[in-house]
């Protein structure tokens, strides 16, 4: 098994592409060991790795963020646990629960703006989460309000030092571009 590993614009994350499928459909965001341990296998052993403070599960990625040792000193450690992971033929996840179940709860937004919403949709669909998937990360819907959009981060782009200009510069622009109704774009945790 061959596994690629590809920096991300966060120097604190790394992406690594296994060559197989992480994740059928959604994507799954683990911060801290505990709820790690309890919804994915491959999650709970990758924060055994010392230094280990995040893991992402992407459709064909994994991204790991760290806290403290250098790259260089991590990186055989997590490329051995994904490779023994993928090998033992164990499941990515527990349960075949992914985060974006979870995600399109927690939506808020008034039921007159919903056209405007399914527009919004569609733009981070189409054209910025493919664009933020190839930097390790994912970015989601969570609300629109009085003409501000509100979206979170993660993977990679949780806590990312270029995050701000990617939502301020890049997203904002692009949807007022195609919705003239959006003002603002703003990062909710």
């Amino acid at each position: 098994m061959f596994i690629q590993t590809e920096s991300t614009p966060n120097p604190a994350t790394l992406k690594f592409l296994p060559g197989k499928e992480v994740l059928a459909e959604g994507t799954a965001d683990f911060r801290n060991a505990d709820s790690a341990r309890a919804a994915s296998p491959l999650a709970g052993r990758l924060f055994d790795v010392d230094g280990v403070t995040g893991v992402f599960f992407g459709y064909d990625f994994i991204t790991v963020t760290k806290d403290g040792p250098d790259w260089q000193h991590l990186k055989p450690a997590i490329l051995g646990t994904i490779m023994e992971h993928f090998m033992s033929g164990a499941p990515v996840m527990a349960t075949d629960a992914t985060t974006t179940a979870h995600d399109a709860t927690d939506e808020f937004y008034d039921k007159a703006d919903e056209e405007i919403v399914l527009t919004i949709k569609e733009l981070l669909d189409t054209r910025v989460r493919p664009a933020v998937a190839q930097d390790g990360g994912d970015i989601t819907f969570r609300g629109y309000e009085n003409g501000t959009v509100f979206l979170h981060m993660k993977g990679a782009c949780s806590g990312c030092p270029s995050s701000t200009a990617t939502l301020k510069h890049g997203i904002q622009n692009l949807l007022r571009h195609f919705v003239p109704e959006v003002e603002h774009v703003e990062q909710v945790g």
